[in-house]
């Protein structure tokens, strides 16, 4: 399966959690609040139920996030700037770049899929919440996670897929982009 319509099942998902109108909590409602956890169930929720078709037998783990049997291995990581009140967070960008093999940011969990077992091909996703328009550029910090991956780490990334939710529901969450990468590693 393509990266491309993996990334697009998984923004359709995000959609259905963002337009329900279930708040995570006690925040706002809309998608962009919700944990990595909670937000990655109910991906998978979405993909068996929606998509079954290509999906079947998908679900959340600890080692890999999410595991579709014999397809893929995912694991996701959420960037969020601005949390629920509208106010810059501490420490937010290093969900992505702490380069580093056994921390949590999408690096470390890049070095970790490539050591996995298994004929599942690996991939990356991150979803990013931003203002519309932006108040932080993302699209410099995903650029900056290829390039320390790629150049400074020389892990195998694939190219860059993207897909864009404009107009959410919440009022500091507004734009949604989901972006994926496949790590070519020797399968087996």
């Amino acid at each position: 399966m393509p990266v491309q319509q993996l990334v697009d099942d998984i923004a359709g998902a995000i959609r259905s959690v963002d337009q329900s109108g279930i708040p995570f909590k006690e925040f706002r409602p809309g998608a962009g609040p919700y944990g990595e956890p909670q937000l990655v169930k109910l991906i998978a929720g979405y993909l068996v139920s929606k998509c079954g078709d290509r999906y079947s037998g998908a679900r959340t783990c600890r080692n890999p996030d999410v595991l579709i049997p014999g397809k893929w291995a995912l694991e996701f990581k959420i960037v969020r700037p601005f949390g629920d009140n509208d106010r810059e967070a501490e420490n937010w960008s290093q969900n992505l770049l702490h380069p580093y093999p056994g921390n949590v940011s999408s690096i470390g969990d890049a070095i970790k899929l490539l050591a996995r077992d298994g004929p599942e091909q690996r991939g990356v996703i991150v979803i990013c919440y931003e203002h519309e328009p932006p108040k932080i550029d993302l699209l410099r910090l995903v650029e900056a996670f290829e390039l320390i991956s790629r150049q400074l780490l020389g892990l195998p990334l694939g190219d860059r897929c993207s897909a864009m939710l404009r107009d959410c529901v919440h009022p500091v969450h507004k734009r949604t982009t989901v972006f994926g990468w496949s790590l070519h590693a020797a399968q087996g």
